[in-house]
C-alpha cells in the first residue's frame, strides 16, 4: 500500500491549521475538496485520521501520517537547496519546533534568526514545559524540540545543551512584609542583614508565583525544605517574561534564571531566599534525518546555549 503524498499534505496542512476552512485557504481549495481530500485519505488506509474538532487534531493513526508529510517536505526542501532553487525569493518551508518558554524568552530566537538570515525558513513554535515537549516529537507535532528528556525519542537524536540553574528571588520589600531572612543577595545596597534560613512557617504562609499548574520549581524548593508544596496562596502567570516582572513587583517569590534576575540581584532590587538551586538540564532533540537545514537549526541552538546556558 502507498500513502499518497499530496492526501498527506493536506491532513499536516489541516493539524497545522487548526480547521478544514483554514487549510483550504493556504492550499487555494474550497473546504469541501479539503474534506474529500482526507476523507480519500481514511477511507484508503482504513483508519479515522483526524478528530474534527476546533482545532483538528490528529488520531493516534493520523500521527505518523502528519510526521510522514513534514520529513518530506524538509527533505524535499534540501533536494532543492543542493539544485540551488532555495533562493529567499522562494516560499518557505515551515519548521515546526517545540521549546519551554524561559529558552523561548531568553537565549532561543537569536539562533533561529541566524537560521532565517541564511535560509528560506518560516518557524511554528511550539510553547510547553520542557517536561512535555518531547511529546511533542513523539507525536510528529514538530521536527525538532528543547526538552529536559535526555533518552531519545523514537527515531530522534538527542544532543546536551547545558542546564538552566534557578533560584528563588523576592523583592526586599516582599522578604521583609512576610517574614522571610535574607540570602546572600541581601548584603547589596547597605542591607544591613546577615543570611539565615527562612523560618518554614513564613514561607509556607508567603504568596509564591507559579507560571502554571504544572510548574513544578517552586514545589521543589519548598519540598526540599520540608514544607507542604500545596499549602501557599499563589499566582499564575502563563508567560515567562510576565512571570519574572510579577516576582520583581512583589507580587509573590519565584524561581529565576540569572537572565532574569541577575541585574535586579546586583542592585539589590531582588535578593535570594536560603535554598539550594534547582538545575534543569535542557537537550535538543530531532527527528534522525539527514537534512543540512534541520542541521543548522541544531548547530546554532547548540552555538547559543554554550554562551547563554551553564555547564553541567
Amino acid at each position: 500500500m502507498e500513502i499518497p503524498l499530496d492526501l498527506a499534505r493536506t491532513l499536516a496542512v489541516v493539524i497545522d491549521e487548526g480547521t478544514f476552512d483554514a487549510a483550504a485557504r493556504r492550499l487555494r481549495i474550497t473546504p469541501s475538496a479539503v474534506s474529500q481530500r482526507v476523507k480519500a485519505l481514511e477511507q484508503q488506509l482504513g483508519r479515522v485520521l483526524v478528530v474534527r474538532s476546533k482545532p483538528a487534531r490528529a488520531t493516534e493513526a493520523g500521527a505518523p501520517i502528519v510526521r510522514l508529510a513534514r520529513q518530506v517536505a524538509l527533505l524535499e526542501h534540501d533536494a532543492l537547496a543542493e539544485f540551488g532553487l532555495d533562493e529567499p525569493s522562494a516560499r518557505p518551508i515551515s519548521l515546526a519546533l517545540a521549546v519551554n518558554a524561559d529558552s523561548l524568552a531568553t537565549w532561543f530566537l537569536p539562533a533561529l534568526a541566524r537560521v532565517g538570515e541564511r535560509h528560506p525558513v518560516v518557524f511554528d513554535l511550539h510553547r510547553d514545559d520542557q517536561d512535555f515537549t518531547a511529546g511533542l516529537l513523539e507525536s510528529g507535532t514538530v521536527l525538532g524540540a528543547v526538552t529536559s528528556q535526555s533518552a531519545p525519542v523514537a527515531g530522534c537524536l538527542v544532543r546536551p545543551l547545558g542546564v538552566m540553574r534557578y533560584e528563588a528571588v523576592a523583592t526586599p520589600v516582599f522578604a521583609e512584609r512576610w517574614g522571610l531572612a535574607l540570602g546572600r543577595g541581601a548584603h547589596g545596597r547597605g542591607s544591613g542583614r546577615s543570611p539565615g534560613p527562612a523560618p518554614a512557617a513564613a514561607l509556607a504562609a508567603a504568596p509564591l508565583v507559579d507560571f502554571d499548574r504544572r510548574d513544578d520549581l517552586q514545589r521543589e524548593h519548598l519540598s526540599a525544605q520540608g514544607i507542604d508544596p500545596d499549602g501557599p496562596p499563589r499566582h499564575f502567570v502563563p508567560a515567562s517574561s510576565d512571570f519574572a516582572n510579577a516576582v520583581k513587583l512583589g507580587l509573590g517569590w519565584g524561581m529565576l534564571p540569572a537572565f532574569q534576575s541577575a541585574d535586579e540581584l546586583e542592585r539589590g532590587a531582588l535578593v535570594h531566599l536560603d535554598g539550594v538551586p534547582i538545575d534543569v538540564p535542557l537537550f535538543w532533540q530531532q527527528w534522525n534525518l539527514r537534512s543540512s537545514l534541520l542541521t543548522a537549526v541544531a548547530d546554532e541552538l547548540a552555538a547559543e546555549a554554550r554562551t547563554a546556558l551553564a555547564r553541567p
